[in-house]
């Protein structure tokens, strides 16, 4: 990368059930340029299955990458001449849609004769603060969506210290089985929250995982089977449920998983306060940081803390490939790039010397 002139990369992310492409022009001394940002979601194709299905996502990510790269050049009003370099999400993630991208990128790449970039898809998100805000190094990202949970201090673009996790579903997987239990629409997280403001979140006590316990690992399946519990014991006392009851059920829900992430976010702040950060600031980032009462929590405990709270927009919080041709941006301005060998990978996590939170198998650690 040339510090004295400007890079336009295009971004390409496929690695759940969203296909993305974005184009970022870098400037020197200037915040990144969002030229474009592009995404299709799959939704209604998995709506009748209650999840999304691997194989209908790896298919749609096939049918869909191209278009969504053409989409992105005319709203860039650019070319693939224009284009110095390709970003690409290599994993994790479901590996069909990971490799649809992977493809999709050694083509063009290789067709323009222009640099490849693999980029691991949760470097995307935990780099997002710098994209949004150019906030500095280090911080402390907390990154929570349907797919991943973790406390993250970021150093560098290729510098992260996990400092702890989910051991089982990520909270956005919970709020969609939430959803799925109360016969409310996916995804989850917002129907779970719509109907959480209607409710009384102290009628239902739900259990808060592994508060009696050290660190900053985090628990949600068993959340989940304690709401399962309380609505069987509702159907079995009443024959179904009123609207309240589903109301307040959500509500109680929701109030557990605030308490969880506030404890063990002070926690990781804890932790991340002993380097002494010039600037300290907790970031979110993931499509549950989106939830107002989650949020409204975090900057709370911030504010006491006397650290700064961002979050980006909804629509850079979820999946999507401007945070991929960021992240990308930053490996390639260090002189980071990948050839026609590069792999995609279901399991990725971030931090190589941490143990894994989800077990691991012959491929790897999963996160």
């Amino acid at each position: 990368m040339n510090e004295n002139t400007e890079t336009i990369i295009l971004g390409l992310e496929s690695s759940c059930d969203d296909t993305a492409a974005a184009i970022l022009r870098a400037r020197p001394d200037a915040a990144p340029d969002i030229l474009a940002s592009i995404v299709h979601g799959q939704t209604d194709l998995h709506a009748a299955f209650g999840g999304v299905v691997p194989e209908i996502a790896a298919r749609a990510h096939a049918e869909k990458l191209d278009i969504c790269v053409e989409e992105a050049l005319a709203a860039a009003d650019l070319t693939l001449a224009d284009i110095d370099a390709i970003a690409v999400t290599a994993g994790p993630g479901l590996i069909g849609g990971v490799l649809s991208g992977v493809m999709c990128a050694k083509g063009l790449a290789a067709g323009l004769n222009i640099p490849l970039i693999g980029v691991n898809h949760l470097a995307g998100h935990a780099l997002t603060p710098r994209l949004t805000d150019q906030v500095a190094f280090p911080y402390l990202m907390l990154l929570v969506s349907g797919g991943h949970c973790q406390f993250l201090i970021v150093r560098g673009p290729e510098d992260f210290s996990r400092l702890g996790g989910t051991i089982d579903d990520a909270p956005g997987e919970a709020f969609d089985k939430t959803a799925r239990l109360l016969g409310l629409p996916q995804p989850g997280g917002p129907s779970v929250q719509l109907e959480a403001t209607k409710g009384d979140p102290a009628r239902f006590r739900f259990p808060r995982p592994l508060l009696d316990r050290p660190g900053c690992d985090m628990s949600f399946s068993g959340l989940k089977t304690a709401l399962l519990r309380a609505r069987d014991a509702l159907l079995a006392e009443k024959g179904g449920l009123t609207e309240q009851d589903r109301a307040d059920l959500c509500a109680g829900f929701q109030a557990a998983v605030v308490d969880v992430l506030s404890e063990k976010t002070r926690r990781a702040l804890d932790i991340y306060l002993e380097e002494n950060p010039s600037q300290p600031l907790l970031a979110v980032a993931g499509g549950v940081a989106a939830n107002t009462a989650i949020r409204a929590r975090l900057e709370t405990d911030c504010a006491a803390r006397d650290v700064t709270f961002t979050a980006p927009p909804l629509a850079l919080c979820t999946d999507n490939a401007a945070m991929i041709a960021y992240a990308g941006l930053e490996r390639f301005a260090k002189g980071a790039k990948d050839d026609m060998t590069l792999a995609a990978r279901p399991r990725w996590p971030l931090d190589q010397t941490a143990p894994a939170l989800l077990g691991s198998g012959k491929k790897g650690a999963k996160a």
